[in-house]
């Protein structure tokens, strides 16, 4: 096997990064037996359980804002309905002395329902009928100016169905709405 020009220089980096991964790795996990910064020439000179020196490691590695006392008073509370349980101490709410509610006790009556509104009117206007032997009447209605020609069952405007035709009025019914109206003859 050859290593090229370009391979050699690539594997000469290789190698000088694996051995500095490998002492980082064994600075880390190998302990050298020094102690702590913390503790003092007196305490480390006679002689200690390893338990002890890694506890008195690790109380002063943590955070010196971290109060246990506060912390263990925390997780002591158990939630009640209203305490906010983003914040640790919550000023009360300030009694308010002078209101006294009269009337019934007990809770609240619910509101009263407002009424549903009327369905809006059908534009249409019944102008008159046509009828020839042998075929169903026919009846002109006009909305704004836009003429239509019915029979008795058809819809109109895609929107109102033509109920039932009399000679002096037409019932219609609006479809969208589900409401029904009497349209009179009206003379133009």
């Amino acid at each position: 096997m050859k290593i090229g020009a370009e391979n050699k220089k690539q594997v000469q980096w290789m190698i000088a990064l694996l051995v500095i991964l490998l002492l980082v790795g064994i600075y880390n996990f190998v302990d050298f037996g020094t102690s702590s910064a913390a503790s003092s020439p007196a305490t480390s000179s006679t002689a200690q359980p390893k338990k002890a020196s890694t506890a008195q490691v690790a109380d002063s590695t943590l955070d010196p804002r971290l109060h246990k006392d506060i912390l263990a008073a925390s997780q002591s509370k158990k939630y009640e309905a209203g305490r906010n349980i983003f914040r640790m101490e919550e000023a009360p709410i300030p009694k308010v002395e002078g209101t006294v509610r009269r009337g019934p006790m007990g809770p609240e009556p619910p509101p009263t329902p407002t009424p549903t509104p009327p369905p809006p009117p059908i534009p249409l206007k019944f102008y008159g009928f046509a009828s020839k032997s042998n075929e169903p009447k026919k009846i002109f209605l006009d909305d704004e100016g836009e003429v239509f020609i019915a029979k008795q069952g058809e819809i109109v405007e895609r929107r109102y169905k033509v109920v039932q035709i009399n000679n002096t009025n037409v019932i219609i019914e609006d479809a969208l709405n589900n409401n029904r109206q009497t349209i009179q003859l009206t003379a133009k």
